[in-house]
């Protein structure tokens, strides 16, 4: 080989590792550019018009080689027709459970007319404590559940179509045909699947995690986002996906909000990368819950042991040790969980 040769192939390594580097740090710049947008501040936060409303506050996040759990309170809500610093109630909620011993995720998805104490305002629909700030929701989540919740995520309708849009659409099986029209909605949001193995859109999606329209109504519903939610983590996941992930957060930046923290996300992001699914649970579960009506009349759902509740969350985050041939709560909770499509609640 000559000089010539050996130094033709040295320019073009170290133009090769420039580009490559350079591409890297515009991926990375990118994707740190955006995660600093997801936390609003100011008349940027969807919250500004609250009155009164505490400031939202991040603690320091758990130590990784530690036992904690990381809790974070996901919301949707359907903001249209509403004016400008208004909070609309969430349509849904859920709690993202992480272990970092584990490297498992619980999902718990909590029924929206769960009839709660929250605190400072009395007892009212778990869905309405966003409207007095999210440190007011992550507490009712939290109380109710009987575990710290340390963070927030905040977003709309378009805020989820936008996200499945940006990963691709996802794969997914209906179940059964769901058709519904709304005169009142302008017809905007109308329903309309046909049941089988297809491609989701963001729109189409967004119809499929919001049907409720049939005999279990919100309780379907919750299982249906939950398992829409597992198959949109899998396919962040996906190589191909992680390479888009700078303009998959510009594109759903505008319309999510959050107390997470740029340090708090990169680790989280890290940790749920190396993640499995565990399960998912609706909360109340069908054995723990019952109709009732308020004062006013209106149709609620409450809890009837509030300390069972709190049990049966920490037995599946935290299983207990089972002796050879005993019967485990978690046993328990499964054999309902099977069961809870074709329970009525308990009157």
């Amino acid at each position: 080989m000559t000089r010539k040769t050996k130094r033709t192939i040295w320019i073009s390594l170290a133009a090769f590792v420039l580009i490559v580097g350079g591409a890297a740090a515009f991926y990375f710049g990118s994707i740190l550019n955006q995660l600093n947008g997801l936390q609003k501040e100011g008349d940027e936060s969807p919250f500004a018009g609250i009155e009164n409303v505490e400031k939202v506050s991040t603690p320091d996040p758990p130590k990784w080689e530690g036992t904690e759990t990381v809790n974070i309170l996901v919301m949707g809500v359907d903001a249209r027709g509403l004016e400008k610093g208004e909070v609309p109630r969430s349509d849904s909620m859920m709690v993202v459970s992480l272990d970092p011993l584990t490297k498992k995720i619980n999902l718990f998805s909590i029924l929206r007319d769960t009839y709660v104490n929250i605190d400072g305002y009395g007892k009212e629909r778990i869905n309405t404590a966003i409207t007095h700030g999210p440190n007011v929701a992550m507490k009712a989540a939290g109380d109710l559940l009987g575990i710290p919740v340390q963070y927030y995520v905040y977003t709309d309708f378009q805020g989820f179509i936008k996200l499945v849009d940006a990963v691709g659409g996802v794969d997914f099986d209906v179940e059964k045909d769901m058709h519904y029209t709304s005169k009142a909605d302008n017809n905007e949001y109308d329903i309309d699947l046909k049941k089988g193995y297809q491609h989701l859109d963001g729109n189409t999606a967004l119809m499929y995690v919001r049907f409720r329209h049939d005999a279990m109504s919100d309780y379907a519903r919750s299982e249906r986002q939950r398992e829409f939610l597992k198959a949109v983590a899998a396919k962040m996941q996906s190589t191909t996906t992680i390479a888009k992930l700078p303009s998959i957060l510009e594109e759903v930046n505008p319309y999510v909000d959050t107390n997470l923290t740029l340090s708090d996300m990169w680790k989280l992001g890290g940790l749920g990368y190396q993640s499995s699914m565990n399960g998912s649970e609706q909360i109340p579960p069908m054995k723990m819950l019952k109709e009732e009506r308020t004062p006013g009349g209106a149709e609620v759902l409450s809890v009837t042991n509030e300390e069972k509740l709190k049990q049966y969350i920490q037995d599946i985050i935290h299983p207990p040790v089972q002796e050879e041939g005993s019967t485990t709560g978690a046993e328990d909770k499964t054999a309902s969980g099977d069961e809870q499509d074709s329970k009525q609640p308990a009157q």
